[in-house]
């Protein structure tokens, strides 16, 4: 992508292209959370098998993972190189820091959760980014508008909408 490049033709053209492809991203977006917390079911399943030794807690973490690796294929459907386990990490690392920052709220550290909620917001902003092949990530604060510099989290918060059904 060029420098000169305008942020508004750059959401243009992937509008045009979600509408000719029919990409549905609030529903991509509750496909995404859904294989975040599957990713979270594996790991419990995992950690209960190990800390009681009954075997069937390793049975149920392999069923769960033949879930997840076949939704995560709904949403990764063309990979290159190791995009696959790259957005694997992205989103497992997205959920544990919504966690993170969900229990230190709860224990009255706003300012620390609210730095665990940004770092979540940046990681899923990448797993976006990757999914939707936006741009080249080393392009993407060469992105002009207003005078300003767009990241990553820029961009998804302008193409993707959980609300919008």
């Amino acid at each position: 992508m060029k420098n000169n490049q305008s942020f508004d033709s750059l959401l243009e053209k992937i509008n045009k292209a979600k509408v000719a492809s029919g990409v549905d991203l609030s529903t991509d977006e509750d496909l995404s959370i859904a294989v975040m917390n599957l990713i979270s079911l594996e790991e419990h399943f995992f950690f209960t098998g190990e800390k009681t030794g009954k075997p069937e807690y390793f049975d149920l973490l392999n069923e769960v993972r033949e879930m997840r690796k076949s939704l995560l294929e709904k949403l990764m459907k063309h990979n290159e190189g190791e995009t696959w386990c790259i957005s694997k990490h992205l989103l497992s690392t997205t959920m544990r820091l919504m966690e993170v920052g969900t229990k230190l709220q709860k224990d009255g550290k706003n300012g620390e959760a609210k730095d665990m909620f940004d770092k979540a917001y940046k990681i899923y902003s990448l797993f976006w980014a990757l999914k939707l092949k936006l741009v080249d990530a080393s392009t993407i604060k060469k992105v002009e508008n207003d005078g300003k510099p767009w990241t990553v989290e820029d961009l998804v918060t302008k193409l993707v909408n959980c609300c919008n059904e």
